[in-house]
């Protein structure tokens, strides 16, 4: 068997966490949402089909909120 380089262990710990790379802003739209004092669910489902950075988070959070409903 072959010996662990360093780049195999770095490149295992980056494909666990490779999701953490698609959120450039954590937090951002939950403060938006609670700005507009809704949920995050909320704000996400009525800004779903926003163009811009808007549209793009909402659609993201509610990709997450699937991801997360299998546990």
């Amino acid at each position: 068997m072959a010996k662990k380089t360093r780049g195999d262990v770095i490149k295992k710990a980056v494909s666990d966490h490779w999701i953490q790379g698609a959120v450039k802003h954590p937090g951002s739209f939950t403060r938006a949402a609670k700005a507009h004092g809704k949920s995050v669910h909320e704000y996400a489902e009525e800004e779903k089909h926003a163009s811009g950075t808007v549209g793009r988070r909402a659609r993201l959070a509610l990709t997450f909120a699937k991801m997360r409903h299998g546990k």
